[in-house]
């Protein structure tokens, strides 16, 4: 006697928390298990549907790859032959699956309809590419599966296209899996939807089939969103921070960051391949729509053994990489500043033929090297590149401590290794502002390079950057400036937002992180504002950059030998105010409402600018708190001068409105005495208002 609707169902949802609830299960081997559990039940209840020798029940998406999630849902097509009276057959099919709460995406389709819709819909086409059969007539189904590759190549200069403004759109949405902390497995780009574009291109007969480290990239990413699922117990494909530290261990991954990083290193893989697979489409599909012209592809020589040709950087033939050890870093140097992609194949033939630079590198290796850098965000996709081939670590094996490591701070927007390739790209920007170039695009490459082992990260990193600088061959005198620039390479930040400018500690504590030496002072503030830059919007304002000059001015005054300048003069308000010893906020210029024209409007253009003296007890911070304190109530502060009276810091704030007009001064005062009390939820509150803006 064949089950009840509610009995099927139950069935499933019986067999698979049991399923589930195996610890021994993961990975692999549940994928497989659900895969045989789900064939299983649907072969059921084909069979108590009646499907005839003339139908098939086929399975797309996740079960047609046989790699369902726990909880994801089932993608089927019941495809017949033509028969009549197939409407109540599919219902039998569909309603048990719907009882048991199991997602369903479903269609009833002759094979000459689904190639119909295959042609003219992108997704469908797609979709059909994983087809596979589950129950019914097996030929049917390999009539189909036939049929979608067949479409799939006819009309992959349509697809495709529609296939790559998706890829775009899930980028905008969901973002890089390799540099968010709480990615979404599936759609972040990079991820798994990217693994079956992957497939769908190898399909097309465009690239070839995706290799091994795609394959275990896609492993690993299946792997975690099945634990993702397991633990939530609902579909879902986002790896929220709660969750990593128990699925790290469930994994054997050891900790949340070491999962995370896992998960950033297969995502930076799946989308190196995607960005390097797409080059080979578009030029192929150009050449099918006779978009490029007939004649012959001209070589252009770039440097000594490198030349472009066909949009991407290449050897020449008469370049020979075994007896080269230079070329590599050349063809890295062409690339970057031609703003070319290095050739999939020309990469690795240099990483496997390219012997290793001798230790000490020879100066002009160094050179070239710097001169990658150099190119600005064109070494971006170069350094890229490197680093998938392995390359990078060659050049510099501390890379490999940091690389693809994650930052638990919403500040930073990138990963560890990806944050020092962006910093140096940001101070290549600001090499014309310094007498040492090179030294300030290396300290920007290598001031994080600490943060992949224990202990201070500052301290950590120089020891490393002085190893590494050894390695280069710098002179010992650019030696001890790089090692200075990163061990103190948060000082200016830190010192011009938190200590008194005016303060002569303050300037001495800069004067003795610098050895005494303008040139390296210089480095440091240009290094510490592309570390800013690259860090993320809120790591960097007009405010943090004024306070930074204002500091090493004093500091290069008195390097220069001049008096350092005074504290400014205190109007006599200010003065009273410290004296009576009561925090206080007070308008020394406050403007009234914008005047009124006689036509009865105001004007748009009337400056509103205002003055502000703040009194409260001198305490670490306090100017980035009150700076920010004005930023809640939508203040920018212009500029800022700020002393000390007895003990207590007077700052005098020169501000404009953000949003038109200055705030009510009273709301400002009332959140001012919360903030020095310790109850105003300053952090919650300027991610409200930066999310307004």
């Amino acid at each position: 006697m064949a089950p009840t609707r509610s009995e099927a169902a139950q069935e499933l949802r019986e067999s698979r928390a049991a399923l589930l609830a195996r610890r021994d299960l993961r990975g692999p081997a549940l994928r497989a298990a659900l895969t045989a559990l789900l064939d299983g039940w649907l072969c059921r209840l084909a069979d108590s549907a009646g499907l005839g020798p003339d139908s098939a029940l086929v399975a797309v998406g996740g079960l047609g790859r046989a790699e369902p999630a726990p909880y994801g849902d089932l993608d089927l097509v019941l495809l017949h032959s033509g028969r009549p009276g197939l409407a109540q057959q599919a219902q039998r099919i569909w309603y048990p699956i719907w009882d048991s709460g199991v997602g369903l995406d479903h269609s009833v389709r002759t094979l000459k309809e689904a190639r119909t819709v295959a042609e003219q819909d992108a997704k469908v086409a797609l979709g059909l590419l994983d087809a596979r059969h589950v129950a019914g007539a097996s030929w049917l189904t390999e009539a189909l599966v036939g049929a979608a590759h067949q479409v799939w190549r006819a009309r992959a200069q349509a697809h495709l296209p529609e296939l790559a403004e998706a890829m775009r759109q899930r980028q905008r949405t969901a973002g890089e899996l390799a540099y968010l902390l709480e990615p979404d497995l599936k759609q972040s780009l990079g991820g798994l939807r990217d693994c079956v574009v992957l497939h769908a291109l190898a399909a097309a007969q465009l690239v070839d089939e995706p290799g091994l480290d795609i394959r275990s990239a896609r492993t690993l990413l299946l792997d975690v969103r099945g634990e993702v699922h397991r633990r939530s117990g609902r579909t879902a494909d986002r790896l929220v921070q709660q969750d990593q530290a128990p699925i790290a261990a469930d994994l054997g991954l050891g900790d949340a960051d070491e999962l995370l990083r896992a998960v950033a290193g297969a995502g930076r893989t799946v989308r190196f391949a995607l960005e390097t697979n797409w080059r080979t489409v578009e030029a192929e599909l150009a050449l099918r729509g006779r978009w490029r012209s007939r004649r012959r592809v001209q070589r252009r020589p770039l440097a000594d053994g490198v030349v472009e040709y066909g949009g991407e950087v290449m050897l020449a033939r008469a370049a020979e990489p075994a007896w080269d050890a230079g070329l590599l870093l050349r063809a890295a140097a062409a690339a970057a500043a031609a703003r070319l992609p290095l050739s999939p194949f020309t990469v690795r033939r240099l990483a496997a033929e390219t012997p290793d630079l001798p230790v000490p590198w020879p100066d002009a290796a160094r050179d070239t090297f710097v001169r990658m850098l150099a190119a600005r965000h064109g070494a971006v996709p170069v350094l890229e590149a490197l680093d998938q081939y392995g390359v990078l670590t060659r050049l510099l094996p501390a890379w490999a401590d940091v690389r693809s490591r994650p930052q638990r701070n919403p500040v930073h927007r990138f990963t560890v290794d990806r944050h020092l390739v962006e910093c140096a790209a940001e101070a290549a920007a600001l090499t014309r502002e310094v007498s040492r170039p090179d030294l300030l695009l290396l300290a920007a490459l290598l001031h994080d390079i600490g943060k992949g082992r224990d202990g201070d990260h500052s301290e950590t990193g120089e020891v490393i950057a002085t190893e590494l600088a050894e390695r280069m061959n710098l002179p010992p005198g650019d030696v001890d400036a790089l090692g200075r620039l990163v061990r103190h390479h948060l000082l200016l930040p830190h010192l011009a937002t938190r200590r008194d400018p005016d303060d002569p500690a303050t300037v001495d504590a800069v004067i003795l992180a610098v050895g005494g030496s303008r040139s390296v002072l210089e480095l440091l503030h240009a290094l510490s504002v592309a570390d800013a830059r690259a860090t993320g919007p809120g790591a960097w304002s007009e405010w943090k950059a004024a306070l930074m000059a204002g500091l090493v001015d004093r500091v290069r005054s008195a390097l220069s030998g001049s008096a350092r300048q005074s504290a400014p003069e205190l109007p006599e308000q200010a003065r009273l105010a410290a004296r009576m010893g009561r925090p206080t906020i007070t308008p020394l210029d406050w403007p009234g409402p914008r005047p009124v024209m006689p036509s009865g409007r105001r004007p748009t253009s009337f400056a509103v600018t205002g003055q502000l003296l703040v009194v409260a007890p001198d305490t670490p911070g306090l100017l980035s708190r009150l700076a920010g304190l004005l930023a809640v109530h939508g203040v920018d502060v212009l500029s800022a001068t700020a002393t000390t009276e007895q003990d207590k810091a007077v700052n005098v704030f020169t501000v404009g409105p953000r949003f038109g007009r200055l705030p009510d001064l009273e709301l400002v005062r009332t959140d001012f005495h919360a903030l020095l009390a310790g109850t105003f939820p300053l952090q919650r509150r300027l991610a409200a208002a930066e999310g307004s803006t």
